[in-house]
């Protein structure tokens, strides 16, 4: 053991943190093993090692760890179980309908759900397509989704699995990667925070919560916390003051020690002391959403399970999106900031709640306003509640990449996740674009999907009036 630990810290070394513990990243990098396995594996159905190669790699020092680390795939119990260097144990399990679960050296699972009903009535949004693959009939689109689909040179990949591009409610063109189709779910990575905000709109159109509540949390109740201060509007746009950076899963950071070895990451978050006072300074962090989601959790009836039933009953129904799963932790919340899976399609078909102001089918599932005021961007920032815009040009601070997506109409404004996940939603072009798929580079994908859409818009007939607000 203590040799496999001394080329483990040379690892650490490496990556730059040789004097920071070790049991923390090695913990991250055995639960993301065992997580990102179990989804691109279990769920999407892809080669156990072409998921390692693509989805896992992909992190950080994770290609240094590769000789430490060992992986068993057991597919007939739906389970992925990791560890490095003889120890550091995780696994991840499969329900359906519940995505994975991701568990700690022996802890015993949560009894799972019943199976959600989904009965015979039709959804409320007009069905966009039918059961095969819509191939391009314009050259041009072709041409785009070649481009798309197609390798760079050098080892920056794009590793492109879907691209569904919907125009004025119908798919006119959309590809697959090998092994993947029309009702394959994906991972969703930040993606799945414009997912949050439709539910949370859900909830405030039926009135059972205000984005101005406070109180969130028990631990911040106290009259005395500045952090009863928090809204739900905060959350949404990155303004809550939570002391917890993103940093993309570095394993030595306290984001990822939250998501891979708490038990219960909001009980981390709440634990924490104050940060900055709520609503001075923007700063994307998945713990807001991930607070969001034990709001959500607690409003629904204390369960994922309950959850899970408004979502689908609420939006996944009306919608026609039924191949929807949603993470959640030992605790029942759902892990809704960075952890649900869904194919193409339906990503695309909450693109078009969005693009119809929140009205399918003429029944509204948002309030009055919910889009408009969702895409407005936070003062000073390209972001408005879980969606980005196109309101802002240059770049992020943060992590050097643009706001938004400078080829495209000002109008546009979209739902992004690490690695390339993406729905573009172009009101003026009544058009929809989604594309997934685990990119090695950050700013290389930024710049494909751009120049995708650019591409779709120079395609589409000309231009009609932006859809008006029902």
């Amino acid at each position: 053991m203590r040799p496999t630990l001394f080329a483990l810290a040379a690892t650490a070394s490496i990556a730059g943190c040789s004097l920071t513990p070790l049991d923390q990243p090695l913990t991250v990098a055995s639960g993301l093993t065992s997580h990102l396995m179990c989804s691109g594996h279990l769920i999407t159905g892809r080669p156990a090692d072409v998921v390692y190669r693509q989805s896992v790699e992909v992190h950080g020092a994770m290609p240094l760890l590769r000789p430490f680390v060992q992986v068993d795939v057991d597919a007939e119990r739906q389970q992925v179980r990791t560890q490095i260097g003889g120890g550091y144990r995780t696994r991840a399990i499969h329900r359906p309908g519940e995505g994975c679960l991701l568990l700690h050296d022996n802890d015993a699972p949560p009894r799972p759900d019943p199976p959600l009903a989904w009965g015979d009535t039709p959804p409320l949004l007009p069905e966009i397509a039918g059961p095969a693959p819509v191939p391009a009939s314009d050259p041009r689109l072709a041409a785009a989704l070649d481009q798309a689909f197609a390798e760079p040179p050098g080892d920056a990949y794009r590793h492109t699995q879907a691209v569904v591009i919907v125009h004025r409610g119908r798919v006119i063109a959309e590809r697959y990667a090998p092994g993947i189709g029309v009702r394959t779910p994906m991972l969703s990575f930040s993606v799945a925070k414009t997912l949050t905000n439709a539910l949370v709109g859900t909830l405030v159109q039926r009135g059972q919560l205000a984005l101005d509540r406070g109180a969130l949390l028990p631990q911040w109740s106290d009259p005395d916390d500045p952090r009863r201060a928090i809204t739900i509007d905060h959350l949404l746009r990155q303004t809550a003051g939570l002391a917890v950076p993103e940093q993309n899963n570095s394993g030595f950071d306290l984001d990822s020690r939250i998501k891979y070895v708490e038990r219960d990451p909001v009980a981390a978050i709440a634990a924490l002391p104050p940060g900055e006072a709520p609503g001075t300074r923007w700063a994307y962090s998945d713990a807001n959403f991930l607070t969001i989601g034990r709001v959500l959790r607690d409003t629904l009836g204390g369960s994922a399970a309950g959850v899970r039933r408004h979502a689908q009953q609420a939006l996944f129904a009306p919608l026609g999106m039924r191949d929807v799963q949603i993470d959640a932790d030992a605790t029942g919340t759902p892990l809704i900031s960075h952890s649900t899976y869904a194919p193409a399609r339906d990503w695309a078909r909450l693109g078009l709640l969005f693009l119809n102001d929140g009205v399918v089918g003429g029944e509204r599932l948002l309030p009055p306003g919910w889009v408009r005021d969702s895409t407005t961007p936070t003062p000073g920032t390209g972001y408005g509640a879980g969606l980005w815009t196109n309101a802002l040009p240059g770049t992020m601070g943060q992590w050097g990449i643009p706001w938004g997506l400078p080829s495209l109409p000002k109008d546009t404004y979209f739902a992004r996740g690490y690695t390339g996940q993406f729905i573009v939603i172009v009101p003026s072009q009544q058009l929809v674009v989604v594309r997934m798929g685990p990119a090695k580079i950050r700013r290389a994908v930024i710049d494909d999907i751009d120049r995708l859409v650019a591409q779709v818009i120079e395609a589409l007939p000309a231009p009609v009036a932006a859809l008006s607000t029902p």
